[in-house]
């Protein structure tokens, strides 16, 4: 079997490809940046070229049997998918599984979150198999909020008092390689979280306890926070994100009891808890955090 990984060099991709390749599917995977390209574990070949480009959207789906796309935040996100879900059909892909968002139909106002409507649709219509992947928020996410914590005891993602049902990357890689490599997929839809809400709040505390250092949680202060990203990512992004934060803070974002059955069925495993995944990134972290200590107040 082959399969084309559509960002395949990403947090969730690149484990995507390790959970492909580790059930010997002959893997390829498209990247726009030459040097993601000659880091691509051995074995696992590269197409360098962009979504957006006919000759790569005419070339890089023959021969292949499945396709796992997610597009990376973008304004031309929706663009992208569509030329790969034609690239798709005319290569005659037996299988596409796309990458969409947990209950994205609730919050189409939100840019990265309403791009998925009209590629899911082109999807059903293009005459292949296929499986929606529909994931929360990733627990993956809090890595760029390591130095925060560690610095400055602030958990900053401002998740808020309503409750979101995170997931685990490795449970989303997991869940797309099953979904391409069994049977009785077709047609379905899985909502991937994991197995409790967690409010900000109660996120900072299991970094707290995980870290052995005070965490706080930094609050619901938007200005505040779309100022400060603003000098890290575009500006359009940081207005998209903070867009759905918001969305966050008023409905959260949760699972239902039938989500999670559905998603241990799947996988053949509860999905994996944050606790746990907070409590493998301190020990990674720990050294970090024994030589650079939170200074006093």
């Amino acid at each position: 079997m082959k399969v084309l990984v559509i960002g395949g060099t990403g947090t969730v991709g690149s484990q995507t490809v390790k959970e492909l390749f580790d059930r010997d599917v002959e893997v390829q995977v498209l990247t726009r940046s030459e040097e993601k390209a000659r880091n691509l574990p051995a074995g696992v070949r590269a197409v360098v070229g962009d979504l957006l480009d006919p000759r790569i959207v005419r070339s890089a789906f023959k021969g292949i049997d499945g396709v796992f796309m997610l597009n990376p935040v973008s304004t031309t996100e929706t663009s992208e998918g569509l030329f790969a879900v034609n690239g798709a059909r005319l290569a005659g892909v037996k299988h596409f599984v796309y990458m969409s968002v947990h209950n994205y139909k609730k919050a189409l106002h939100l840019p990265h979150f309403g791009s998925k409507l009209a590629v899911e649709a082109a999807i059903k219509d293009a005459g292949m198999a296929y499986t929606f992947l529909r994931p929360n928020n990733f627990y993956q996410n809090d890595y760029m909020f390591k130095d925060a914590m560690l610095q400055y005891g602030v958990y900053a993602q401002p998740l808020g008092s309503m409750g979101t049902s995170r997931v685990d990357v490795r449970d989303i890689a997991e869940a797309a390689a099953i979904t391409l490599t069994t049977t009785g997929h077709e047609g379905e839809v899985y909502n991937l979280v994991g197995p409790a809400p967690l409010t900000g709040q109660e996120t900072a505390a299991i970094w707290s306890k995980a870290l052995g250092v005070p965490v706080t949680y930094g609050g619901d202060d938007m200005d505040a926070w779309e100022q400060q990203m603003a000098q890290f990512i575009p500006a359009w992004m940081a207005f998209d994100f903070r867009l759905m934060y918001e969305h966050f803070q008023q409905h959260g974002l949760k699972a239902t009891p039938d989500d999670i059955a559905r998603l241990t069925r799947l996988l053949g495993h509860a999905p994996r808890n944050f606790e746990a995944f907070a409590q493998e990134a301190a020990s990674a972290w720990k050294p970090i955090a024994e030589a650079d200590p939170i200074p006093a107040a």
